[in-house]
């Protein structure tokens, strides 16, 4: 289990436009928000990225990079920039199931064609959101096991900007004794 304040593990993907992404040597101000999502053939993923999309210049402003990352092949991750009018938003690719599953996330089999008509892949990652800390610690995640009913990128600037003006830290660090 993922704890916040702790490190985060590995995570290096290729991206579309911006080379390798590597957490290990990634230079942010403050930190990253990743965002783990299903695939294109995931309507509500690409609802959700069009927000992270329209966010990522205010979350740069506060110091965050942000980054998209699935399991999906180069093609297909194009194919989700394309349609979500991606400019400002890194997408990363081929995501290793094992690496998605070092970060807690869930894994999903096929159903075969979605309501939009495209296959899903044999095995894919669920949706999760972090933040993580330029010292590559765990400040914030969400990880969850359906695609419905995500954390808001609007709320989450919100915070980030609670966080900021407060020095609040990471909350859910303790991992002592309950008795």
């Amino acid at each position: 289990m993922l704890i916040p304040r702790q490190t985060a593990p590995a995570l290096t993907v290729p991206t579309l436009d911006h080379g390798l992404f590597d957490l290990t040597t990634a230079t942010p101000e403050r930190g990253t928000v990743i965002c783990f999502y299903r695939g294109l053939h995931c309507p509500i993923c690409a609802t959700y990225l069009t927000e992270l999309e329209k966010l990522t210049p205010a979350f740069e402003e506060r110091g965050y990079a942000t980054i998209a990352i699935s399991a999906d092949g180069a093609e297909r991750a194009r194919a989700m920039a394309d349609k979500i009018g991606a400019t400002a938003l890194r997408l990363g690719h081929d995501l290793a199931l094992s690496a998605a599953r070092d970060w807690g996330l869930y894994i999903s089999t096929s159903r075969g064609k979605t309501s939009i008509g495209i296959e899903e892949p044999a095995l894919f990652s669920e949706p999760g959101l972090f933040i993580v800390n330029a010292d590559r610690s765990i400040y914030y995640l969400s990880v969850q096991s359906m695609p419905f009913v995500r954390p808001s990128f609007r709320e989450l600037l919100g915070a980030v900007d609670f966080a900021i003006d407060k020095n609040y830290p990471a909350r859910g660090e303790y991992i002592g004794s309950l008795g």
